[in-house]
């Protein structure tokens, strides 16, 4: 059994399933985000070292104020109450993307759940939060040229390695799977350099709906495919 080292998740589908339900898309954001537990549960169940989960990315802020503020409020909720989780279920939590957008007092969060889980060694959790793909390599991409005017580095040493370094997601495997809930067949600027040769699964089912009978049937779907890499 060829079980993905890491899953990358499109969370999808909040919105229309609480309409579908004949509630507020909050409600759907707040189901949404206590799956997020079980989701984590059942990849480390199944052998999933790391997973990444895109939660809010820089499009997010186009939607509705009302919608953007309780996003974020309930972002910050989940990360005060996830360092008692990750310490629960020696999970080590990282959060990805643009952290400058976010408050002040997000930040502090963010930092104190990434420095009190650094020490578990479970389930790798990466948290996508003000997160863009070609914002990232645009923001990776004024490193690199700061390090090179300030001569800390050649352009003879640059290459695909290089530049990974300067990537929000230095230090982590690539995905082996990328998953996207609630019938939508896009990247939406997500990990759009790491997911070069990962294999994509998309699903009909909604993001609150995505248990863990639903990651098996991604997982299985994923071991069922003969990865050839460029050979024939």
């Amino acid at each position: 059994m060829s079980v993905p080292r890491h899953v990358a998740i499109i969370l999808d589908g909040n919105g229309r399933w609480a309409k579908s339900k004949g509630m507020p898309r909050n409600y759907g954001h707040t189901v949404g985000a206590k799956n997020v537990e079980t989701i984590c549960k059942a990849a480390n169940d199944l052998g999933i070292e790391y997973l990444t989960l895109y939660a809010f990315s820089t499009e997010n802020w186009k939607r509705p104020e009302s919608e953007v503020q309780a996003l974020m409020t309930l972002l910050e909720s989940y990360l005060k109450n996830c360092v008692k989780t990750a310490e629960k279920n020696n999970m080590r939590v990282r959060v990805i993307g643009d952290k400058t957008g976010l408050t002040e007092k997000f930040q502090e969060r963010i930092a104190q759940l990434e420095e009190l889980s650094a020490v578990n060694t479970g389930l790798n959790l990466t948290i996508a939060i003000n997160y863009g793909s070609r914002d990232e390599m645009i923001r990776g991409i004024k490193k690199l040229v700061s390090d090179v005017q300030n001569q800390n580095l050649s352009l003879d040493d640059i290459d695909e390695e290089m530049f990974g370094d300067y990537l929000d997601t230095k230090g982590l495997p690539e995905p082996d799977l990328m998953i996207r809930t609630s019938g939508e067949q896009r990247l939406s600027n997500y990990l759009l350099w790491q997911l070069a040769y990962s294999e994509f699964y998309f699903t009909e089912v909604p993001w609150p709906d995505f248990d863990e009978k639903e990651l098996k049937k991604a997982v299985d779907a994923y071991e069922n495919r003969n990865r050839r890499f460029g050979k024939l």
